[in-house]
C-alpha cells in the first residue's frame, strides 16, 4: 500500500504502515462472510427523498488523497484498463452531488506525510487519505477532528458496514484514549500466513491447520528446510521480512503469547507502565530466534522471496504475506494453478487500516462529511479494488473476485483482531522497540550469542526511563 518513513512524525506507522499501501511485496494486506442484507449498498443507494437533498448540499472541499491514482493507465501486469479516481468521481459523485466542488490532489507516499502535515497546519485540506500511523499523529496535533458527532446525527449512515474490530479497534480510526473515533476505514493491509501447497505435499508434510499456532510454524518450517526430497532444490520452510519497519511477525506473536507490552495510552506517556521483559515476551523473542536461522540469509535485508507465488517459489510458508502476485497472474491469465497452490490460513495480528480524516476546521463542513462518506463507502471502495487491488474495509465485500480467498481470509483477520498496548503506536515503540526487534534478529542470523532476559531487561529500563522523562 505505502512506503513508510519512520523519521518522520511520531505515531506513523506501516505498512508499510501499508496498510496500509498496495504493493507486491510478501509483507502486507484482511473476511467475514457476505451479509445478506448489504448494508453497504444500502447506503450508496439512498431513498429518492435523500437523493433529492443531497442535490442541494453545497460548497467547496479539498481533497488530498496519498498514493491514489488520478489519471486512467493500465495495470503493467494484466494489461487490464484502469480508470483513475478522476474519472470515477466525474461519474459518480459530481453526478449524485452536482453542487459539491472537488479539489482533488494526489501525494506520492514517499512525501505524502510531511505534506499533508504541512497542508493540515496551513489550512489548506479538509478531507485526506492517510496512513494509519499518520491519522493518529494528526489527531494527537490537533490537526484534524473528531467525526462522532457527525455521525450521530447523521441517521443514513450505518457503522456496522466495516467490521467491529477495524471501527472501535483500529488506532488509525479510534483516538488513542479510545473515547472518539477519528476517521472512516478506507483501505486495508494484507498481512497472513500463506504456505506453498506443492512444497508440503513433495516434502510429505501436513498443512497448517486452519488457525495455526506459532510453535506449529515453526515445527513444520524446520521439516521443510534443506535439499527438496523431490526435485533435490533447495528449500526454506519460512520466509518473513527482517527489517520490517512495522515488525508484522513480531506483533503476531505478541498476540499468540499475550505478549501485551505493557498497559497505559498514548495519550498519557507518562503513566505508560511497561511489561517488555516478562516471561511472554521472552518467549516471542525465543521463537524469533529460532525462526531467524530458517529463512534465506536476504531475509535479513526484507529480500529473498521474490519468487514466492510464482512457479519456481522455494519458500513454504510465508508469514505477514498477500495474495496479490497470485491474483495478478490469475486476472491475467485465468489459469487458477497459482491460486490452487498457495493457500492462506487465518493468524490473529496487526491489521493495517488506511483511513480518511478530516481536518479540524474544515471550510464547508457539511460538504466535507459527505466526501468522506463518499470515499470510503462502498462505491469507492469497490472501485479501488476492482481497478488497483486495494483492499476493502467492508463486512459486505460481495464485489470481491469469487477466486480472491486472499483479501477474505484478510478480512477474517482483521474481524477478530483488537489493537494491545503494543500496537498503539507509541512513539517509543518506533524510537526504540521495533530497531531492537530487527537488531536482535540480525544478530541472530549472524551468529551473535544474544542473553535474551538480558536483552529484553535492558529494553525495559529503557523504555521506564523514556515514559519518566515525558
Amino acid at each position: 500500500m505505502r512506503k513508510w518513513n519512520l523519521a518522520l512524525i511520531v505515531g506513523m506507522l506501516i505498512t508499510v504502515i501499508a496498510g496500509c499501501s498496495n504493493s507486491n511485496s510478501n509483507s502486507n494486506n484482511p473476511a467475514s462472510p457476505d451479509n445478506a442484507s448489504s448494508p453497504s449498498q444500502a447506503q450508496s443507494t439512498e431513498p429518492a427523498a435523500q437523493e433529492a437533498a443531497s442535490k442541494e448540499i453545497s460548497g467547496t472541499v479539498r481533497v488530498s488523497l496519498a498514493g491514489w491514482p488520478l489519471e486512467n493507465g493500465v495495470d503493467p501486469v494484466t494489461g487490464k484498463p484502469s480508470i483513475g479516481v478522476n474519472e470515477y468521481l466525474k461519474n459518480t459523485f459530481e453526478k449524485q452531488y452536482p453542487n459539491i466542488k472537488l479539489e482533488v490532489n494526489q501525494v506520492p507516499w514517499e512525501n505524502a506525510q510531511a505534506k499533508q502535515t504541512s497542508m493540515l497546519i496551513s489550512k489548506d485540506v479538509d478531507i485526506l487519505y492517510t496512513a494509519g500511523g499518520w491519522s493518529a499523529s494528526f489527531y494527537q496535533q490537533g490537526l484534524t477532528r473528531a467525526i462522532d458527532d457527525l455521525v450521530a446525527s447523521d441517521s443514513s449512515f450505518d457503522v456496522s458496514i466495516y467490521p467491529q474490530g477495524v471501527w472501535d479497534g483500529s488506532y488509525s480510526t479510534v483516538s488513542a484514549d479510545g473515547q472518539s473515533h477519528i476517521g472512516l476505514p478506507s483501505v486495508m493491509g494484507q498481512r497472513m500466513p500463506i504456505m506453498d501447497m506443492k512444497l508440503f505435499e513433495e516434502w510429505g508434510v501436513e498443512p497448517l491447520s486452519a488457525s495455526p499456532t506459532p510453535e506449529e510454524i515453526l515445527d513444520k518450517a524446520l521439516r521443510m528446510t534443506g535439499k527438496n526430497p523431490v526435485t533435490g532444490e533447495e528449500n526454506y520452510g519460512l520466509w518473513f521480512s527482517g527489517n520490517d519497519a512495522s515488525v508484522s511477525t513480531f506483533f503476531a506473536l505478541a498476540y499468540a503469547y499475550n505478549a501485551t507490552g505493557g498497559e497505559g495510552s498514548v495519550v498519557d506517556l507518562k503513566n505508560m507502565k511497561w511489561a517488555l521483559n516478562t516471561p511472554e515476551m521472552v518467549r516471542v523473542f525465543e521463537w524469533l530466534a529460532k525462526a531467524a536461522m530458517i529463512p534465506p540469509v536476504a531475509f535479513i535485508n526484507g529480500q529473498g522471496a521474490e519468487n514466492f507465488g510464482v512457479e519456481d517459489n522455494d519458500i513454504a510458508i510465508a508469514l505477514n504475506s498477500n495474495g496479490f502476485t497470485m491474483m495478478s497472474a490469475f486476472a491475467e491469465s485465468q489459469d487458477s494453478t497459482m491460486l490452487d497452490r498457495y493457500e492462506p490460513v487465518l493468524q490473529k495480528g496487526f491489521v493495517a487500516i488506511d483511513p480518511i480524516v478530516m481536518a479540524k476546521e474544515p471550510q464547508d463542513l457539511e460538504a466535507a462529511w459527505v466526501v468522506m462518506k463518499f470515499l470510503a463507502g462502498y462505491e469507492t471502495q469497490k472501485h479501488m479494488y476492482e481497478n488497483f487491488q486495494y483492499t476493502p474495509t467492508l463486512v459486505n465485500s460481495d464485489f470481491l473476485t469469487p477466486e480472491d480467498k486472499y483479501t477474505k481470509k484478510a478480512l477474517e483477520i482483521a474481524d477478530v483482531t483488537n489493537e494491545i498496548f503494543l500496537t498503539q503506536g507509541s512513539p517509543f515503540l518506533y524510537s526504540d522497540i521495533i530497531p531492537s526487534v530487527n537488531n536482535f534478529i540480525s544478530d541472530i542470523r549472524n551468529g551473535k550469542n544474544v542473553n535474551i532476559q538480558s536483552y529484553l531487561d535492558e529494553l525495559q529500563e529503557r523504555a521506564v526511563k523514556w515514559s519518566a522523562n515525558r
